[in-house]
């Protein structure tokens, strides 16, 4: 009886352990993803480490290379993304406003997205993989937060996904190499210019 009891507690223990390790790797990308958006993929494991409050081997325990790592914060910021396009607009105060908010959690996946070739660069084949995981992923949640702001009326109805993220992206390009330069900002005009006047009616299809 004794060892059926120890039986069940084990099982019980179990899920419980891959839950916490769950629980601390998504902790870990949290923090390694906020380094690199401030320093670059190359930022020391240190610097992760101690945003993270861990000590550098358990980095290495999840991840032996840093490629590895690169790639990880990748998935998980793309699915970030995709995850905070619905929330955004059941909280937002308006469609525009979610679009402007994912647009701005989408600029900070970029900075990561930038650095990834050079991580990945005896790779090909799988960093073409990824980019593919990311159109999937992200261009049916930029599409749904567009429509919703074009059936709101507030910007008109020209604008593709597709077009929209690759001027993003053509924005962002060399923000983590130039810290003067400030893609977020330019962003973030961009995207307020979308919007149409108040009160300005519908065009016509």
């Amino acid at each position: 009886m004794e060892d059926k009891n120890q039986d069940d507690a084990g099982q019980r223990a179990a899920p419980r352990k891959r839950a916490d390790a769950r629980r601390n790797e998504q902790a870990l990308l949290d923090a390694a993803a906020a380094v690199f958006v401030r320093s670059g993929v190359q930022a020391p494991v240190r610097d992760i480490a101690a945003e993270a409050g861990v000590g550098m081997g358990t980095i290495y325990r999840h991840f032996p290379k840093r490629a590895d790592l690169v790639i990880a914060v990748y998935r998980h910021q793309v699915e970030a993304c995709a995850e905070a396009g619905p929330a955004l607009l059941a909280s937002a105060s308006s469609p525009h406003a979610a679009l402007r908010r994912w647009v701005q959690l989408f600029v900070d996946f970029l900075v990561t997205k930038h650095g990834l070739a050079g991580a990945m660069r005896y790779d090909d084949a799988g960093f073409a993989d990824l980019h593919g995981y990311f159109l999937d992923r992200l261009l049916p949640v930029c599409a749904e937060l567009l429509d919703a702001a074009v059936e709101a009326g507030e910007i008109e109805a020209d604008l593709s996904a597709l077009n929209l993220l690759h001027g993003i992206g053509n924005l962002c390009i060399g923000a983590d190499k130039d810290p003067d330069y400030d893609a977020g900002r330019l962003v973030d005009l961009l995207v307020a210019g979308l919007r149409r006047p108040a009160g300005l009616a519908h065009s016509a299809p």
